[in-house]
């Protein structure tokens, strides 16, 4: 398993290694093509919602799709900022938390993993739908299962690592935006005449609208097409939310690929919706609104009918190839969101954990298992999806404008009157948005599914506050121990033990960055075998999580917290008079880790036995043993094979009394 393994995902990388960050983290373009695509694939099916709802009064298409293009901006222009706020990424989640507290924090995290796995979904059913368009009807039986067969091929592309399958997929990002930027030029040069006469026209066919109507009744009908629409912008925020993946500087780099993603996103999707307008785009059964404006469009190019055929079906597979790539780049960053989330104990701490290809591999197996799992329930229908979808997207982003808008006012007085006017109006401007589109699409569409959405996402954070307490009530147990057996700061100076002798019998402790559960351990052995071993030697295994990869410090802030751990331990070792020896390992999976350094310690000191603890909760919380890692156990049983005896102590944790 572990041959076919490698052969699959390709050979594992050293996590430690100064170049794997060059090799790992994104440059502008890449950046622009593995965050951006998301972004860009909404403009196959915002734009459509929007002039769809506009119903007989397709008048309004043209300051639509003006209204779209300043927008994607506006938005942009506050996730610029955010970036400046927070260069090691985070998005939504970090901003909630950081600027409104962690109760906005949890929320908005928990809707965007909802928003990520409906993304996944809404993603490969409209890019299956475009592509099964060009199939025979006897098809469509087989739809879903493609569907849950492409999510399984990019969760494999994604486990070999975040660049390669970038650039497996890039050449798909290239050439769609190339081709509908020919087509939305040459559509809207060939009716240039038409092109500028089309705005006087919509402007005297909105105000005799208006005189007859009332403005009332104007307003209502531009804002539900903009608010059903909203799903264009859902992409922008990605850029902001992974900054820390992006190659230094982060911040110029970041602010690049921002640009790039506004620009094609405001320049395809504002283009889109101009050229439905110009050739009076109409529904048409079984074909989506960009399959009739481009074969219209096509039609005017002169070519013969096999050459026009063929430039229709290439378009329209690109376009059922880009919703394949906005698909990846979600199972590219939605691990980061688990991550940050875990690093903050509402999800289970496994989800900061890198693979052998310093991949967050259970965040990818597990946003990838969610994705099928929602096209299994919602049979791939699209239109269910999208309700379902655009909700999250819009609450996340008025939660992050809100706290930009916090951080700049309660900033207000360090700032120039100018300076602070620009960047609130900014975030005013965002939160606007957000809010309007968040009112308007679950007034439109909460009992169409809508309800069903905000149910999703209490649940998660239902879970994700139990998660929470568990950690905490785990954390405050772990601490009474420390506080149990901490030695003063003076004693750490003034104790040293003498080295080890590799004759003498030896313990090998397995501990971590809290001391007292060793102490404890220790404690037991020294009961069990009085006077038996003289040396004790403590092992730890310093885990290399995702967040090293582009903060190398966060490695030292690490071992810092477990060098003062092995400071108390042989402080407490040497005032007994015993002998004791630190050694310290690093990687990403601490059962290998501490394997190999167990090997190397057992060559120096062959009359040794290891021991290590294991925590043993209540019975009324089974339910957490799947949030801890069991490493004293897996190793244990690795060990075993290699015939070093590992004793596991037991720690009795009590609930506390109601």
């Amino acid at each position: 398993m572990k041959r076919l393994r490698r052969l699959i995902l390709g050979p594992p990388r050293d996590p430690l290694d100064p170049e794997i960050r060059k090799r790992v983290l994104l440059a502008a373009v890449l950046a622009w093509v593995g965050f951006g695509a998301n972004g860009l694939s909404s403009a196959l099916y915002g734009p459509e919602k929007a002039y769809v709802a506009l119903g007989s009064h397709a008048e309004f298409a043209p300051m639509l799709a003006l209204a779209t293009i300043v927008t994607v901006f506006v938005i942009a222009l506050a996730y610029s900022q955010v970036m400046e706020i927070f260069p090691s990424g985070g998005g939504s989640y970090k901003i909630a938390s950081n600027l409104l507290g962690p109760k906005f924090g949890v929320v908005s995290g928990s809707a965007q993993v909802v928003d990520y796995v409906l993304t996944i979904a809404v993603s490969l059913t409209s890019g299956t739908d475009a592509l099964f368009s060009l199939l025979p009807v006897s098809a469509q039986g087989y739809k879903l299962a493609a569907e849950i067969g492409l999510v399984v091929l990019l969760v494999v592309l994604n486990l070999r690592g975040m660049r390669e399958s970038i650039r497996f997929l890039a050449p798909i990002v290239v050439g769609f935006f190339v081709v509908h930027a020919l087509l939305i030029v040459f559509g809207i040069g060939s009716e240039a005449g038409r092109f500028v006469g089309m705005w006087s026209n919509a402007n005297t066919s909105i105000r005799s609208l208006g005189a007859q109507s009332g403005w009332t009744f104007v307003a209502a009908i531009f804002l539900r097409a903009y608010g059903l629409g909203g799903s264009t912008y859902s992409g922008v925020e990605s850029m902001s939310n992974h900054v820390n993946l992006l190659a230094e500087p982060r911040l110029k780099t970041g602010r690049m690929a921002m640009l790039y993603v506004a620009l094609s996103l405001a320049f395809t999707a504002g283009g889109i919706m101009l050229l439905y307008s110009l050739e009076s785009v109409r529904p048409v059964h079984g074909q989506t609104l960009n399959a009739v404006a481009f074969s219209a469009i096509i039609g005017k190019l002169g070519l013969d009918s096999a050459t026009s055929q063929a430039l229709l079906l290439l378009t329209l597979a690109l376009e059922g190839a880009i919703l394949l790539v906005a698909a990846n780049s979600i199972l590219i960053f939605a691990p980061s969101v688990l991550g940050n989330m875990a690093a903050d104990s509402w999800l289970p701490h496994r989800f900061r954990n890198l693979s052998s290809r310093l991949v967050r591999e259970d965040g990818v197996l597990f946003i990838g298992a969610c994705a099928v799992a929602i096209l299994l329930w919602t049979r791939g229908e699209l239109g269910l999806l999208v309700v379902f979808y655009s909700i999250n997207v819009f609450l996340c982003l008025a939660l992050s404008k809100l706290g930009l808008w916090r951080y700049w006012w309660t900033r207000r007085s360090e700032m120039r009157f100018r300076v602070l006017a620009v960047r609130l109006s900014i975030a005013v401007a965002g939160l606007t948005v957000a809010v309007l589109v968040l009112a308007i699409t679950l007034k439109e569409k909460f009992f169409e599914g809508g309800w069903a959405t905000i149910c999703c996402t209490l649940l998660v954070v239902g879970g994700c506050v139990v998660v929470r307490r568990h950690y905490d009530w785990v954390d405050r147990q772990r601490q009474k121990l420390d506080a149990l057996f901490e030695m003063p700061v003076g004693a750490l100076a003034a104790k040293k033990s003498a080295p080890p002798d590799p004759t003498q019998t030896t313990a090998i402790f397995l501990t971590t960055e809290h001391w007292g559960p060793t102490i404890h351990t220790l404690r037991w052995v020294q009961r069990l075998f009085p006077a038996h071993f003289r040396n004790m030697i403590f092992v730890s295994a310093v885990q290399v999580e995702a967040n090293a990869i582009a903060s190398p410090e966060a490695v030292s802030q690490r071992k810092a917290r477990i060098e003062r751990s092995l400071d108390q331990l042989e402080a407490f070792c040497a005032r007994d008079g015993l002998c004791t020896a630190r050694f310290v390992a690093y990687g990403i999976d601490p059962v290998e880790s501490l394997e190999g350094l167990i090997k190397e310690v057992r060559e120096r000191f062959p009359d040794s036995v290891c021991f290590s603890n294991k925590l043993i909760l209540p019975a009324d919380r089974w339910f957490s043993e799947w949030l801890h890692n069991q490493t004293a156990l897996s190793l244990q049983r690795q060990l075993h094979f290699a015939g070093i005896p590992l004793v596991i102590f037991p720690i009795k944790l009590m609930s506390p009394k109601p």
